[in-house]
């Protein structure tokens, strides 16, 4: 059941860095169709190009050759998360949340209600006159979050947003996200080295090969949604865990 209208869609995607003879072929070629709504997992081996996809969809970057389009009715249609949260230190918490709307000129109290709206939702409400200095990994990662989810993007590029916490917490922020996304619908393309996480939180996890980075396989995690974190301690879930773990350790050990 394709989607006649997807949001992102790449054709033959590749990107190469460097001239020859010292050219570095980091991804492709790359096929890769993403539903309005649907939240993609990407699990790969280091250095497969993962990140470049994303900053390829981002418009950071540019294909070597292919294509990647994103259908879209505004004019910043994406919103990126890193994984060292890309916060600014020198801003306080409401300011971080509000930073999106600023660039894109939403008047400043609107902006400032619908900063107070995502604090509020991300449990950070206590916290809008802070700076990110005073907060733990877990709040600068939510803070993230928020001013991403604030401008109401219609992709939300998340490159391994949660690698740098401690597991507790990264449950916990999985957690969160599930729940926030499985509300708002918003088409997600999720990065992570995680098997786990990208079983919890995706509709579709794309598994990729080593450098250069192709997607070998796709699976669909059978549980319906909503679904919640309790589907970790199933017995699909794990065994489904193990099969993509097999799949990943032949790209990861060298031939």
């Amino acid at each position: 059941m394709g989607d006649p209208h997807p949001k992102l869609h790449a054709t033959r995607l590749t990107r190469t860095f460097g001239r020859a003879p010292h050219q570095v072929h980091a991804l492709g070629p790359l096929e890769l169709t993403i539903a309005p709504g649907e939240f993609v997992c990407l699990v790969g081996p280091s250095g497969c190009g993962k990140s470049t996809l994303l900053r390829i969809a981002a418009g950071l970057l540019r294909p070597s050759t292919g294509t990647l389009e994103i259908r879209t009715s505004s004019a910043r249609p994406a919103a990126m998360i890193f994984q060292d949260y890309g916060i600014y230190d020198w801003k306080s918490v409401r300011a971080n949340v509000r930073f999106g709307l600023d660039i894109q000129r939403v008047p400043r109290h609107e902006a400032n209600a619908r900063a107070d709206e995502w604090l509020t939702r991300m449990g950070l409400a206590d916290f809008a006159h802070a700076y990110p200095a005073t907060l733990s990994g877990g709040m600068r990662q939510r803070v993230a979050i928020a001013r991403a989810l604030a401008v109401k993007p219609e992709l939300l590029l998340m490159d391994e947003p949660f690698a740098a916490l401690d597991a507790q917490l990264r449950t916990i922020l999985q957690d969160e996200l599930l729940e926030l996304t499985q509300t708002l619908h918003t088409t997600t393309l999720f990065i992570t080295h995680s098997l786990e996480e990208a079983l919890v939180l995706g509709d579709r996890v794309l598994v990729m090969s080593a450098r250069p980075g192709r997607i070998i396989a796709e699976h669909r995690p059978p549980f319906p949604r909503p679904r919640t974190g309790d589907i970790r301690d199933s017995p699909e879930f794990t065994a489904l865990k193990s099969e993509l773990w097999e799949l990943l350790r032949k790209e990861t050990v060298p031939a």
